[in-house]
């Protein structure tokens, strides 16, 4: 452990559960890095991610943004095209995406597409895929409605998918963001998984909550 990390961990009790509001602040006041470190939300369910209708997906719109700018890419023809250009998409195509894709060249960070689309972009899918960068219906990101849902994603709206592991990690904003604004945009993210639970899932649900900034240790926080 580097000296940086060996001074934050003296800086608070590791094994103390804090409130979402203590947390962020602790984060905060951890995250000495010489750049905007990202304080990332960690939620360990209680769900088994064998199990199909177990998979906890969703979008929330953060209340104060992430603090980073996406570049949207929209795959669309026609007058939708021209509708994801009006609304500011910085990239607007169909087959001259999917080629670009193919080659490698993946100069976005969010792809949205229109339904009639999603069979152009069905040999993209294994690059895409792992990538966490193919449209998807639960996540908003197949859709006709593209100046409203280019305008959110602009705002602050992500994504969030549980992994392998059951852990949802989800971004919820920059060190350099106030810690009251950290903790809307936590609880926000807690309360869309709370709101998604599988009805599938038994037991304890939300088994472990702790919020970290990129370079920082975690803190264990609750959901209240």
């Amino acid at each position: 452990m580097g000296k940086r990390l060996e001074a934050a961990a003296k800086a608070y009790d590791k094994k103390k559960v804090y409130t979402v509001e203590e947390g962020v602040q602790i984060v905060k006041d951890n995250a000495k890095a010489k750049f905007d470190e990202t304080v990332e939300l960690h939620v360990k369910l209680g769900i088994d991610t064998k199990k199909a209708d177990q998979q906890v997906r969703s979008t929330v719109a953060l209340p104060h943004g992430t603090g980073k700018t996406k570049r949207i890419a929209v795959i669309a023809k026609g007058e939708h095209a021209q509708d994801a250009q009006k609304a500011g998409a910085e990239k607007v195509g169909c087959e001259d995406i999917v080629e670009e894709v193919l080659k490698g060249k993946i100069d976005f960070d969010v792809l949205v597409a229109t339904p009639d689309t999603m069979k152009d972009l069905a040999k993209a899918a294994k690059i895409l895929g792992p990538r966490g960068l193919m449209p998807n219906p639960k996540s908003g990101t197949v859709t006709f409605d593209l100046a409203n849902t280019i305008k959110a994603l602009k705002a602050g709206r992500i994504e969030f998918k549980a992994d392998s592991y059951g852990i949802v990690h989800a971004i919820i904003g920059k060190a350099s963001f106030d810690a009251a604004k950290l903790a809307e945009n936590a609880k926000a993210v807690l309360e869309t998984i709370l709101r998604v639970k599988p009805s599938t899932s038994k037991g304890v649900y939300v088994q472990s909550i702790s919020v970290s900034s990129t370079m920082g240790p975690g803190v264990f926080v609750n959901n209240k």
